[in-house]
C-alpha cells in the first residue's frame, strides 16, 4: 500500500494530526523569524553606540539610535528608560519596568503553544493507531481465510502511519520549543544587563553633573 492509497482510509485522526503540523509549522517559522532576525540585535554594538553619546552628554542622539531598531526588545526598553533619565533614578527605574512588562509577552508570545501542539500530536496520533488496529482486526474477523494476513498488515500500517506522523509533529514541537526557549531567554537576560548598565551609567552622570553644580557654585 502507497500513501497516497493510505491516505483514502487513514482515518480522521491523520487528518487532524496534518492540521496539527500546519498549525505548529506557521508557529514556528514566524517565531523563528521574530525571535532570530526581527526582536533580537547585536548587543554589544549597540550598547556601545547609546553609551559612547551618553559619555558624551549627547541623550537625544543615544535615543535616535534607539529609535533605529523600531521593532527589537533591547532598544525599547533602553530608549524608555533614556526618555526618563531627567526625572531621576526611581522614573527611571519604573519606566525599565514598564518597558520590559510590554516587551517579555513579543519576546515569549506562542512559543509555549508548541509544547502543547506536541501533546496534541501525540495523542491523537495514538488514537489513530487505536482506531486502525480497531479496524484490522474486525476487517480480519470477516475477511476470507486468504485475505485476512493481507487486511491485518493494511490495518497494523495504517496504525503505525498514525503513530510515526504524531511521534514526528511532537518531536519537531519539542525541538522548536527548546530551540525557542533558549533565544528568548537570552533576549530577557541581555535586556536586563543592558537596563542595569544603562541605569548605573545615568546614575553617574546625575551624580556628575550634580557634583559639577556645587563646585561651580
Amino acid at each position: 500500500m502507497n500513501f497516497r492509497e493510505f491516505l483514502n482510509h487513514a482515518g480522521p485522526a491523520f487528518y487532524v494530526n496534518i492540521a496539527v503540523s500546519i498549525l505548529a509549522l506557521g508557529i514556528i517559522v514566524e517565531r523563528i523569524y521574530a525571535v532570530f532576525f526581527r526582536l533580537r540585535i547585536p548587543v554589544k554594538p549597540f550598547m556601545d553606540a547609546v553609551e559612547k553619546q551618553l559619555l558624551a552628554g549627547k541623550v537625544d542622539r543615544a535615543i535616535q539610535i534607539c529609535s533605529s531598531y523600531p521593532d527589537a526588545a533591547l532598544p525599547g526598553v533602553i530608549r524608555a528608560a533614556l526618555t526618563h533619565s531627567n526625572l531621576g533614578g526611581a522614573a527611571v527605574a519604573g519606566a525599565i519596568e514598564e518597558a520590559m512588562s510590554e516587551v517579555a509577552p513579543k519576546v515569549n508570545k506562542r512559543t509555549s503553544s508548541l509544547w502543547s501542539l506536541a501533546n496534541i500530536a501525540t495523542l491523537v496520533g495514538l488514537i489513530g493507531t487505536i482506531f486502525g488496529l480497531i479496524g484490522a482486526f474486525a476487517a480480519v474477523a470477516v475477511a476470507s481465510p486468504d485475505k485476512k494476513a493481507e487486511m491485518l498488515s493494511i490495518g497494523i500500517a495504517e496504525a503505525m502511519y498514525n503513530t510515526a506522523f504524531g511521534l514526528t509533529i511532537a518531536v519537531s514541537c519539542i525541538g522548536a520549543h527548546l530551540l525557542l526557549t533558549g533565544a528568548t531567554k537570552g533576549i530577557v537576560e541581555s535586556i536586563e544587563h543592558a537596563s542595569v548598565r544603562i541605569e548605573n551609567l545615568l546614575a553617574r552622570s546625575r551624580s556628575q553633573s550634580r557634583r559639577g553644580q556645587y563646585e561651580s557654585a
